[in-house]
C-alpha cells in the first residue's frame, strides 16, 4: 500500500519535470528558427549588393596593395568569397535579434529586479560588439595592412587571396567583438556572486598580462596589432569595474530592503 502511494506520488512530479523539459526543447527550437529566419532575411536582402559589399570590406587593403588588386587562387572564389563574406555581414547585422531570442529564452526563469538589471546590459552589449567590430574595420585594419605591406623584403609583391583575406579578417572582428564585451563579462561575475569588485581590481596586473597574452593568440605576429587588441582589452576591464560599481550595489541593496521586509 505504501508502495503504491509512493509511486503515484511520483509519478506526477516526473510527468510534470518531462513536461517542463519538452516545453524548453520545443521554445529553444522556435528562438533557433527564428534566428536563422532572421539571418536568411537579412541575408537575401544583401545578396544583391554582395560586391560592393566585397569592395567596401575590402577597401583597407586594397588601398596599400600596388595596383589596389587582390587574386584569385582557386576558381570558385571569384563567386564564393563576396557571398561568403555577405552571409557574415547579415549575421552581424542580425546580431540584435540573435541576443535578443536569447534573452527571451531566458528571462522567463528570472526575477523581476534581475529583468530589469539584464536589459540594460543586453543593450550595452549589442552596442559594445558593434563597437568592436568598427575599431576593427576603421582602426585595426589600415593599420595592419600598411604595416605588413611595409615590411614586405623588396623584390617582394604582396598578392593577397580573396579567400585567405576573408578568413583573415573575420577572424580579427570577431576577436574585437568578442574582446569588447569584458565590461559586460566583469559586471555579470560580480552580480553572480563569483568574485568581488575588490578581487577585480586585485587582479588588474594579471588581466594586463592576459590582454596581451590574448592578442598574441588572436591577431598576427606583430606588435602593433597585439598591442591593439590587448590595450582596449585592459580599457574596458576598467570600465567593467566602473560599471560594476554603478549597477550591482543597486541589486545588492534592493536585495537587503527584501531581507528586512520579510524579518
Amino acid at each position: 500500500m505504501t508502495e503504491t502511494t509512493s509511486k503515484s506520488a511520483e509519478s506526477p512530479a516526473t510527468e510534470l519535470g518531462e513536461g517542463t523539459l519538452l516545453s524548453h526543447l520545443v521554445e529553444l527550437r522556435s528562438r533557433l528558427l527564428k534566428v536563422f529566419a532572421a539571418v536568411m532575411v537579412v541575408f537575401v536582402g544583401l545578396v544583391p549588393f554582395a560586391p560592393k559589399i566585397f569592395a567596401f570590406v575590402s577597401e583597407p587593403l586594397r588601398e596599400v596593395l600596388p595596383g589596389g588588386q587582390m587574386i584569385a587562387t582557386a576558381v570558385a572564389s571569384p563567386l564564393l568569397a563576396p557571398f561568403k563574406l555577405t552571409f557574415y555581414v547579415a549575421l552581424f547585422i542580425a546580431m540584435p535579434i540573435v541576443l535578443y531570442q536569447t534573452w527571451a529564452f531566458v528571462a522567463p526563469g528570472l526575477y523581476k529586479k534581475e529583468k530589469r538589471f539584464a536589459v540594460p546590459l543586453l543593450g550595452s552589449s549589442i552596442v559594445l560588439f558593434y563597437a568592436g567590430v568598427a575599431f576593427a574595420y576603421y582602426v585595426v585594419f589600415p593599420l595592419i595592412f600598411g604595416f605588413m605591406t611595409a615590411i614586405a623584403p623588396e623584390g617582394v609583391e604582396v598578392m593577397t587571396d580573396v579567400t585567405a583575406y576573408l578568413d583573415f579578417i573575420m577572424m580579427l572582428v570577431l576577436a574585437f567583438g568578442i574582446a569588447f564585451e569584458v565590461p559586460i563579462a566583469a559586471v555579470l561575475i560580480v552580480w553572480t556572486g563569483l568574485t568581488t569588485i575588490e578581487k577585480l581590481g586585485k587582479a588588474r596586473p594579471y588581466v594586463f598580462l592576459g590582454a596581451f597574452i590574448v592578442g598574441m593568440l588572436l591577431t598576427p605576429p606583430d606588435v602593433i596589432s597585439q598591442t591593439l587588441l590587448a590595450v582596449p582589452v585592459y580599457l574596458l576591464y576598467e570600465l567593467g569595474i566602473i560599471m560594476a560599481r554603478v549597477l550591482v550595489p543597486k541589486k545588492v541593496d534592493e536585495s537587503d530592503e527584501v531581507a528586512a521586509t520579510d524579518s
